[in-house]
């Protein structure tokens, strides 16, 4: 039975059962789920009621469908998303994924404009992490990161070797949170000394900010990070259909 405010609509709330399964990790990431005729039945619902609350979910980036195989938990994938806006290749011309290297980690304070981003109340505690990316031992990218620590515990007691090139699978493994989705901004400026220096450039060059709030499946914030590359490396590639 559903247990939702009964003044909303059915489907709404067989969207919001099923989201909290999602976020909740009872269905998960990559995982079928249940048949529209197997969850009609368990909810006492039309399948003209599900497959709209399903529609609705894959229209999210919740569900995905595979035609002949059933409707999935997605995965977001974002491996390869900043070669949309820079030429990350080696001398050879190879397109590569970017070593990572942790610079620092620490629990902290939330600065005023990360508890607005993350929505975490004044004077919550985040672990911040500065990392840089790098192709052939060449820096490409200065990152800083912002996590809530309530979520992210586990992190402040790994060792920087211990990270790795990718994060969310991080996050996943230690910390049994999933980033769903996430929003990206870019934006323009000159770079300050600290910048200048990790990524090996002049003091006052132009670099491209890439700032991201990614969340999770119930669409609260999980993470907040800026990325600063060289702008003579930017370039935006869309595909538009």
């Amino acid at each position: 039975m559903l247990s939702h405010d009964e003044r909303l609509p059915l489907y709404q709330r067989l969207h919001d059962e099923l989201t909290e399964k999602i976020s909740s990790q009872q269905w998960r990431a990559g995982e079928t789920i249940p048949t529209e005729i197997e969850l009609a039945r368990q909810y006492n619902a039309s399948i003209g009621t599900v497959r709209k609350t399903v529609d609705v979910m894959v229209a999210e980036g919740l569900l995905e469908r595979f035609q002949g195989k059933g409707t999935y938990v997605r995965r977001a994938r974002f491996d390869s998303s900043l070669f949309r806006f820079f030429r990350f290749q080696n001398q050879s011309g190879e397109r590569r994924i970017p070593e990572s290297r942790i610079l620092k980690l620490v629990v902290t304070e939330a600065p005023t404009a990360v508890s607005s981003a993350l929505r975490l109340p004044t004077g919550a505690s985040v672990i911040h992490m500065s990392r840089l990316r790098l192709i052939d031992n060449e820096p490409i990218l200065s990152e800083s990161i912002w996590l809530p620590k309530e979520h992210f515990a586990p992190l402040a007691d790994l060792k920087p070797n211990e990270f790795g090139d990718l994060l969310y699978p991080l996050y996943e493994e230690h910390c049994g949170k999933i980033i769903a989705s996430a929003e990206e901004t870019l934006t323009a400026e000159i770079v300050n000394p600290l910048h200048a220096r990790l990524l090996k450039i002049k003091t006052g060059s132009p670099v491209i900010v890439i700032e991201r709030l990614a969340f999770g499946y119930d669409r609260q914030p999980l993470e907040w990070r800026r990325s600063r590359g060289p702008a003579e490396q930017f370039h935006y590639h869309v595909e538009i259909r």
